[in-house]
């Protein structure tokens, strides 16, 4: 098979070797005889990665390949939702945290990841909804949940991880002390209360943390629901060690479950805004749903993932 691929490149995600990985994945590609087409798109303004994969059109390309961190590939999402073409995602991670592209164990070095492209293996992964936008990993607001989007992009590039803890150090000890008033009602649960933060998520791996969501499934037409609830600074490093170690859902200060459908919304004065994905999301009220197998993935062969030929 001779693949037509669309790559859509954010040239600021990650260190300078994004574009020789890139070069090289394409290089064993035509080595093996495996490429027919390779379109190069690179992202200068945001909705460019949006934009590139709204305007394929039915057949044109065998798959759609992202390079790029959580908040370029949520770009690409929205894309494919809103064209309806159904073309396959492939995801190479090349940002910061890269959290989705960590739950799948997507390989990062260019022969493994061009032998995964060659072996076509597909898999038919959930969608969530906030409100009219897509996300394919997270929506969250709260403690931390906007560092995505604050930080500069030249800052994650020199930085990398780093930068994300310094921005977050600097907001601990004033928002701590503060609870968003946050309602959040499903047909499972009901919460009322003052909040820390909240995370609907569509896999285990969210902020760097593996398992934080340690029940969800890519294809179970579920999200999975965490909520902290207001806490103190001395309850704060406890609860983040039994985060690292996934003993949390053990606290007394957080909730958690399953749903398909969610309102969240707030009664406090204090304005709430979702990060989907890492990026800038809508304010509250908003309603949330899983949209169950409704993009198709290029995952890696023998995962254990339910995956189709």
């Amino acid at each position: 098979m001779e693949l037509k691929i669309k790559i859509i490149i954010n040239p600021s995600s990650g260190r300078q070797t994004i574009s020789q990985t890139v070069n090289d994945i394409v290089g064993y590609l035509v080595e093996a005889k495996a490429l027919y087409r390779a379109d190069f798109c690179y992202t200068r303004t945001k909705d460019d990665a949006q934009n590139y994969a709204a305007e394929m059109q039915p057949g044109e390309y065998d798959l759609v390949m992202v390079v790029g961190g959580d908040g370029t590939v949520n770009e690409v999402v929205n894309g494919l939702m809103q064209n309806g073409t159904n073309t396959p995602l492939a995801v190479l991670p090349a940002g910061t945290v890269n959290d989705f592209a960590t739950s799948l164990d997507i390989p990062a070095d260019p022969y493994s990841y061009s032998r995964m492209l060659i072996e076509f293996n597909k898999m038919q992964i959930d969608v969530g909804k906030a409100g009219s936008r897509y996300f394919l990993n997270v929506a969250a607001g709260g403690l931390l949940t906007d560092i995505a989007y604050k930080v500069p992009s030249e800052s994650k590039t020199s930085l990398g991880r780093m930068a994300y803890w310094l921005e977050g150090a600097k907001d601990i000890p004033a928002n701590i002390l503060k609870g968003l008033q946050l309602t959040v009602e499903s047909k499972e649960d009901f919460f009322d209360d003052e909040a820390l933060l909240f995370v609907v998520a569509n896999s285990m791996n969210v902020g760097g943390i593996r398992k934080l969501m340690p029940y969800a499934e890519l294809n179970d037409g579920l999200l999975d629901v965490l909520i902290v609830s207001r806490l103190e600074i001395g309850g704060l490093l406890p609860l983040l060690g039994k985060f690292l170690i996934g003993d949390h859902l053990s606290n007394d200060n957080i909730t958690y479950f399953q749903t398909d459908r969610l309102s969240l919304s707030t009664t406090g004065a204090e304005e709430i805004r979702l990060d989907l994905d890492g990026e800038e999301g809508n304010l509250l009220p908003i309603t949330v749903e899983c949209i169950p197998r409704a993009l198709t993935l290029i995952i890696p062969s023998g995962d254990d993932f339910l995956s189709e030929s």
